[in-house]
């Protein structure tokens, strides 16, 4: 009979034992590496909407999505104000009063840009007023050197549509920038009242005054039903606590009057906020928008304007 020949030489040797050579060229899952589960990119590719399978863009991409704001966006930059109070105008032919709030624009300049390639989107940032040296952080410092602008006490991101909108760096903003008779929208923090009760914060007409009523006539009274509504307090309830503080935009303000020379725009109306807060001022929304001039032109006027000085 014949020896039995050994079956060893039938089965492949470890991996460790195998030249590179012998390897595949694709050792690691992953579209980075060629490899991918996509399906083929054929007439029932649904899957994956690429601009190479001729599929409508994603409406939850982030191109779709910045599609879908700009009609929102505003064709040019806002300017920050203080707020000094309210005062009144009088028609010299009708004597109508108007209520009026005024504000003032103190060394309002453009200091940096974001854009669509960097940021995902196009932005203005804009500061005002001035801040010493010795009290701002050195990144800050290395910021603002880099613009060429002193360091600035506020500072605020305006929204644009394009790159067309987006103003040279170290361009001053003044009340010159809003014309009068157009429309704003004016953002602030409101005045802030701290911890109110439900009658205040809410508008409630309280319990009744008599009739068996002992000393919880401000009182919120029940906050939940019994077993029918799962004796617990849902989600939502209106209860006594903090108020005001937060952002309130007033929209479709009237521009009546700029004073260049005092730096002062008066807008139509109240504005929130409390004397001396900081108001973000733009173009209105839902209003035409105005005669806005182009970059060329801003060029042109940034590099006519003498360069703001570091002075308190």
């Amino acid at each position: 009979m014949a020896p039995k020949l050994p079956t060893s030489f039938v089965y492949p040797p470890p991996v460790f034992l195998v030249p590179s050579a012998f390897l595949p060229l694709i050792t690691k899952r992953g579209v980075k590496y060629g490899w991918s589960t996509a399906p083929l990119r054929g007439s029932k590719a649904s899957r994956f909407n690429q601009p190479s399978s001729g599929l409508p863009t994603l409406t939850a991409s982030v191109t779709a999505a910045l599609a879908r704001k700009d009609f929102a966006l505003p064709l040019r930059t806002g300017a920050l104000a203080i707020k000094k109070g309210m005062t009144a105008l009088y028609d010299p032919e009708s004597g109508k009063r108007t209520a009026c709030t005024v504000l003032q624009m103190d060394r309002v300049q453009v200091v940096a840009h974001k854009t669509r390639e960097k940021n995902g989107y196009f932005a203005v940032q804009v500061g005002s007023g001035w801040k010493h040296p010795s009290v701002v952080t050195r990144p800050l410092l290395g910021h603002f050197a880099g613009a060429g602008v002193s360091p600035k006490r506020h500072m605020v991101e305006f929204r644009v549509k394009n790159s067309e909108a987006l103003p040279p760096v170290g361009m001053s903003i003044g009340p010159e920038w809003f014309l009068e008779g157009q429309f704003v929208d004016a953002r602030a923090n409101c005045r802030g009242m701290g911890f109110e009760g439900g009658m205040k914060r809410w508008g409630w007409k309280g319990q009744p005054a008599s009739h068996g009523n002992s000393k919880t006539h401000r009182a919120m009274g029940s906050s939940g039903g019994g077993q029918g509504s799962g004796s617990r307090v849902h989600p939502g309830k209106r209860m006594p606590g903090r108020m005001g503080g937060q952002q309130v935009t007033v929209q479709n303000a009237k521009v009546l009057k700029v004073d260049v020379e005092k730096g002062v725009v008066v807008l139509n109306g109240c504005v929130p906020g409390p004397k001396g807060c900081v108001v973000k001022i733009q173009d209105a929304i839902k209003k035409p928008w105005p005669t806005v001039p182009s970059v060329p032109m801003l060029e042109t006027i940034a590099e006519s304007q003498e360069p703001l000085a570091a002075t308190a």
